[in-house]
């Protein structure tokens, strides 16, 4: 059961959220666009939210400043942080500029928010789960999708719930978060979408 768990918060990571969502949004929208449009948009955001994250945790943990992927203290936690906002800051300036969407542009800011509200947590040593941050952003950005381009995806939403809830019983499981960090996670990832709707929708 714990591989499993393991293998549930592996997928569902909060450095894939940004690259998921880009996809949801590709299938969802009506909009007619190209595949170098598709491409302009989900390869630079995959090499600047997943691979470039990844080498730099290589990095930070070879030299000593981060002991574990879980990233169990609160100043472990703020390495990854900096640098997630960092890169999210990059795709709003440099990738989405070039093939400007909208959406994407405020969910990126969603993302953005999240990572900052989670950061400010931090200096008052109050640890919010990333994962139920990332999935709470994804199910208020699919939610956002529906009604505005008035798209039944309901089948989306709910299969996104239930991952939601299959990711919180998985850091429960693992002892990674309490339910409190989890609960607080969620809503700033909701919260966070929330509040940039009405910029586009």
């Amino acid at each position: 059961m714990k591989g499993f768990y393991k293998i549930i918060s592996t997928i569902f990571h909060p450095l894939l959220i940004p690259v998921i969502g880009c996809i949801c949004y590709f299938k969802i929208t009506p909009q007619y666009y190209t595949q170098n449009y598709f491409l302009g948009n989900t390869l630079p955001i995959l090499i600047l939210t997943v691979i470039v994250p990844i080498v730099c945790y290589i990095i930070l943990r070879s030299t000593g400043y981060i002991t574990s992927y879980t990233l169990p203290t609160i100043k472990e936690r703020k390495y990854p942080l900096y640098i997630s906002l960092s890169l999210l800051l990059l795709v709003i300036y440099k990738v989405i500029p070039n093939n400007y969407s909208s959406e994407l542009y405020f969910y990126f800011i969603g993302l953005i928010t999240a990572v900052f509200c989670s950061l400010i947590l931090l200096f008052i040593h109050f640890k919010s789960s990333l994962h139920a941050t990332g999935m709470g952003s994804l199910l208020m950005f699919l939610i956002s999708l529906s009604v505005h381009f008035e798209i039944n995806i309901i089948y989306a939403i709910a299969i996104t719930i239930f991952f939601t809830g299959l990711v919180s019983t998985s850091k429960l499981y693992l002892k990674t978060n309490s339910s409190l960090e989890i609960i607080v996670g969620f809503i700033i990832g909701l919260v966070s979408q929330l509040i940039t709707i009405k910029y586009w929708l």
